[in-house]
This record gives C-alpha cells, sequence and structure tokens, in this order.
C-alpha cells in the first residue's frame, strides 16, 4: 500500500517552476543567440555592472564557479572585448575584471531581448502580478546575488509603459 503524505498541500510549485523554467531558459537561449551570449555570460556581465567590476577570484565566488571555469568563461567574454582583465595595482597576483563599453551595450541589448521573453512567457500576468511574482522568487532565493535581478542599473526596457519596447 503507498504510504500517503501527512500534511500534503494541495499544490506543489516545483513542477511548475520546473516548467516555467525551462520554457524560459529555452526562450532565453533563443534570443541570446544572436548577441553570441548564453546565460552564463549574461549573469556574470550582469554581476560586474552591479559590482562596478570585481577581482576574478571574488567573481568566481559570487557566481559559485571553480576557478578553471571562471577563467573560461571571462576568455569568451574577453575575446569579444565585453570585459577587460588586468592586474591589479595592489596585488599583481590579483586579476581585476571590468565591464567594457561594448560590454554594457551589449548587456544592454541582452536585457531588452529579454523583456520581450518575460512579456511572452509571463503574458498572462499583469504588471503588479510580475512585481509581486519576482518579490516572492527574490525572497525564495534567499536574496541571492542582488546584481543578478537585471533591474540594478540597467537600461529601462519599457518605453512609455509598453512591454518590450526598447
Amino acid at each position: 500500500m503507498p504510504a500517503v503524505p501527512v500534511d500534503q498541500p494541495e499544490h506543489r510549485s516545483a513542477p511548475l517552476l520546473d516548467h516555467l523554467a525551462r520554457r524560459m531558459r529555452l526562450r532565453v537561449e533563443t534570443v541570446l543567440a544572436p548577441l553570441g551570449l548564453r546565460p552564463r555570460h549574461l549573469v556574470a556581465l550582469t554581476v560586474l555592472r552591479a559590482q562596478g567590476g570585481s577581482s576574478q577570484q571574488a567573481l568566481a565566488g559570487t557566481l559559485e564557479m571553480d576557478g578553471t571555469n571562471i577563467v573560461g568563461l571571462l576568455n569568451e567574454l574577453e575575446a569579444d572585448r565585453l570585459i577587460e582583465r588586468r592586474r591589479s595595482p595592489e596585488d599583481r597576483r590579483r586579476h581585476v575584471v571590468e565591464l567594457t563599453p561594448a560590454g554594457e551595450k551589449r548587456l544592454g541589448e541582452a536585457e531588452c531581448a529579454l523583456a520581450a521573453v518575460e512579456d511572452e512567457v509571463l503574458g498572462a500576468l499583469d504588471a503588479r502580478q510580475r512585481e509581486t511574482l519576482y518579490e516572492l522568487l527574490e525572497r525564495a532565493v534567499g536574496g541571492g546575488p542582488a546584481s543578478c535581478a537585471g533591474a540594478a542599473g540597467g537600461p529601462s526596457c519599457s518605453a512609455a509603459g509598453e512591454p518590450g519596447a526598447c
């Protein structure tokens, strides 16, 4: 006989969140590809913008990546001239990573593309409901890296209140 869970809530969020995340991820990957970006690039660029640059080691910690993976990620971004790495004047063993003007521009383009994706995937929600969803998700992840929010210092992609307008 199957075990019956005690105090089983009527609804479970995990399957819905997984489905929504898959839909969002597929659309995000599709709109980022023409910009030469992948989601991990977007997160790194967003963090760098929010922090005004970072040491390579601190960025690896923020992104929860090991040293080898962060070097590979930064090599890709540097090859596209979206970031710049230079030796720290205080400690020559440390690298400081900063967005370039081209990185700022590409990040803005990506954020506008993401606004259109959110309009598509979250189209059943009005602006107030989207803000509530965002706040709840932010709370659920424990505040997470605030810089991953995309809103901190980013361009507004809703001109005159029109969703997706850049």
